[in-house]
């Protein structure tokens, strides 16, 4: 009696409860919702979702995919956000990899170089007004620089790559018959090997002017037969240990070795070249995330775009000639113009490194130049008259095979050519190149070049300009 009676109670229960949670039937009655089919119900579903939304659905995916990859493979940390733009358009919110989120970290540094001085020439063997021989060079520099953040992409591809200016000061213990030159310079390094966490084995180059030379004088400095000029070009390569002492210091220490030369500007031309070590500290400002001191997990680097780039180069410059007078040679007394042009073909590996070869054209003023017949009285020697021939013996076409290594902001680059087209003469050579690009814009750069003939002798400057066509190289933030 009791079941039959609680029975129709329980079952007007639940039925009433179904009916109150149902929109649906709350709005529409059962009988008409009842009537129509399935086709009809999820045409009237789907009207309800905006245009669109597969394809925002899918894009949402796919960035939400791409995020998730980079976080994974990158160590989290407490930076700042950053939002990243990815090819399909989306925009994902993204953190710093170091603690400071800046894209550089600055550096300011001391060095001491002690040099020995070869003895390429007399002056320095001992042939001047001291009566003693130059052998010893001594250099304090100061200097600053900024590298990619550590940790980020760049840091990973170029092996912590550092660039900056300095400024040092020379002493060669002759004051009164060299000077104590001043030098400016741009630098860069990177790591070529990691030995420990807190040690690693780097290379660097200076480039640069030197100022406050005493030149060869015939009167005032007749015995410095080395150095023509006041100023000249200040070229410097090293390879040094760098230690992590703590994490805002490094101590460095290694080889040094150094060049002087005016690039045949000016006569005398015979340079000053030195080999020794190297000392220094630095200070590393925001460095609160080391690599080197807490390493990371590699960063995936973008796969790098193999492709031909085409650089075009325009150049010119000045130099000096010695002519032969018999069995000796004399510096004529003028100063020759240079021009020429460099088209390059140059394929890019990778990051690193391009190579190709180069059509080069060149005007040289002091090309296959000649002392005039001269009537020569008893006891006169009149001055010297020195004569340029025709046009086209002063032009001539080569090829070279050129590599360059490739660094931010900096490609250092040689080459190995030979004339295909020419007159003859001093024109008929092999010769070799050494340049510096130094980037202005992603595809226009400064060109810094030296040309020598047959690897000793020097050639000329090459100062221009250059734009690099088809330049797909990546642009790294």
């Amino acid at each position: 009696m009791k079941f039959a009676l609680r029975a129709p109670i329980l079952k007007y229960t639940l039925f009433g409860m179904l009916f109150l949670n149902s929109p649906a039937q709350a709005s529409e009655p059962c009988s008409e919702r009842m009537e129509k089919s399935a086709a009809e119900v999820i045409a009237a579903d789907s009207a309800a979702i905006p245009k669109g939304w597969d394809n925002d659905c899918r894009a949402s995916y796919k960035a939400g995919y791409l995020h998730g990859r980079r976080t994974a493979t990158q160590p989290h940390s407490s930076g700042r956000a950053s939002a990243t733009r990815y090819a399909d358009g989306s925009i994902v919110q993204t953190r710093d990899t170091t603690a400071s989120g800046r894209r550089f970290m600055h550096r300011i540094g001391a060095e001491f170089r002690p040099e020995y001085i070869f003895p390429t020439n007399p002056f320095v063997e001992g042939e001047n007004r001291a009566g003693q021989p130059i052998d010893l060079s001594l250099s304090g520099h100061l200097r600053y620089s900024f590298q990619f953040r550590p940790g980020s992409i760049p840091d990973q591809i170029y092996g912590g790559a550092y660039q900056g200016i300095g400024a040092a000061y020379y002493d060669f213990g002759n004051p009164d018959e060299l000077g104590n030159p001043i030098a400016v310079y741009l630098f860069q390094g990177a790591r070529i090997a990691r030995i420990s966490p807190r040690l690693s084995f780097n290379y660097e180059w200076n480039f640069g002017l030197s100022f406050g030379w005493k030149p060869y004088d015939a009167q005032m400095n007749p015995a410095n037969i080395m150095m023509g000029s006041k100023i000249n070009a200040y070229i410097n390569a090293d390879f040094y240990l760098n230690v992590t002492l703590t994490r805002e210091l490094d101590f460095s220490a290694g080889l040094s070795m150094t060049h002087f030369s005016n690039g045949n500007t000016k006569f005398p031309n015979a340079g000053l070249n030195s080999i020794g070590m190297k000392f220094g500290l630095l200070y590393c400002f925001g460095r609160a995330d080391d690599p080197l001191v807490k390493p990371r997990r590699p960063l995936l680097a973008p796969d790098f775009p193999r492709h031909f780039s085409y650089d075009l180069v325009l150049f010119g410059s000045w130099r000096r000639k010695g002519v032969e007078v018999g069995d000796k040679q004399y510096a004529s007394p003028n100063a020759y113009g240079v021009a020429g042009f460099n088209f390059a073909t140059m394929y890019n590996f990778g990051y690193k490194f391009r190579a190709g070869l180069s059509l080069d054209g060149v005007y040289d003023g002091s090309a296959n130049v000649y002392v005039a017949d001269q009537i020569v009285s008893d006891g006169y020697r009149p001055a010297l008259i020195v004569e340029k021939p025709g046009f086209d013996k002063q032009v001539a076409l080569g090829v070279s095979a050129r590599g360059e290594f490739v660094m931010p902001y900096f490609n250092i680059g040689i080459g190995l050519g030979v004339n295909v087209l020419h007159k003859g003469g001093d024109l008929k050579s092999f010769y070799q190149m050494l340049t510096l690009k130094v980037a202005v814009t992603h595809s226009s750069y400064v060109h810094i070049g030296y040309s020598l003939r047959d690897f000793h002798m020097p050639n000329f400057l090459m100062l221009g300009v250059g734009y690099r066509f088809n330049n797909k190289y990546p642009r790294h933030r």
